[in-house]
């Protein structure tokens, strides 16, 4: 027998709000897994581009967000663009720390998936976008059909790894007052 023993008899009661606090780790994660992902693969696009202009821009917003730490994202969304949203429109917003987590982690993610979209595109080999050339295909159907497929493929690995982290970090949103999974749990 042990000298100490782990009671049980509080675990039933923190159910309801160890479960409350899952649905914000997930809603939280899945949100910024879905727009981070179609965001993200949307500034890869653009910094592959022919644009210049638009490649720089892409650029500088995955180079913004990538070299501020997540916290300070965080801070950001939660103290200033809710104040600026109001002063222009007038109004709120609902419940401003899930928005303002929903939104940081969602443009935060972009940044990193749209790195390892990037890097994805650019593993296909070069002979696939010539080979939908040949076909027919525009510029936008060879990414679409050709080559998109085979780069997340490729990705696969990095996204979950990135999704993961993810996780992780949205234990951050306490700086806000958010109760997440985490939050929640160490109560």
């Amino acid at each position: 027998m042990s000298m100490y023993e782990f009671d049980w008899s509080s675990i039933p009661g923190a159910i309801p709000l160890l479960a409350k606090g899952m649905l914000t780790t997930l809603e939280i994660t899945c949100t910024a897994i879905v727009v981070g992902i179609v965001w993200g693969t949307v500034l890869a696009i653009l910094r592959l581009g022919n644009s210049r202009l638009l490649a720089t821009l892409a650029a500088g917003y995955v180079n913004l967000f990538r070299s501020v730490p997540l916290v300070m994202v965080i801070l950001w969304f939660y103290l200033i663009i809710p104040q600026a949203i109001k002063s222009v429109f007038g109004e709120g917003l609902g419940d401003i720390r899930l928005t303002s987590a929903l939104t940081a982690f969602a443009l935060f993610e972009a940044a990193y998936y749209s790195e390892i979209i990037r890097a994805g595109i650019q593993s296909v080999p070069k002979g696939q976008v010539a080979a939908g050339q040949a076909l027919g295909f525009t510029n936008a159907q060879t990414m679409r059909l050709i080559v998109l497929p085979q780069a997340f493929s490729n990705m696969m690995p990095l996204l979950l790894t990135q999704a993961i982290i993810l996780f992780q970090d949205t234990s951050l949103v306490y700086v806000i007052g958010l109760s997440d999974f985490f939050g929640t749990a160490s109560r």
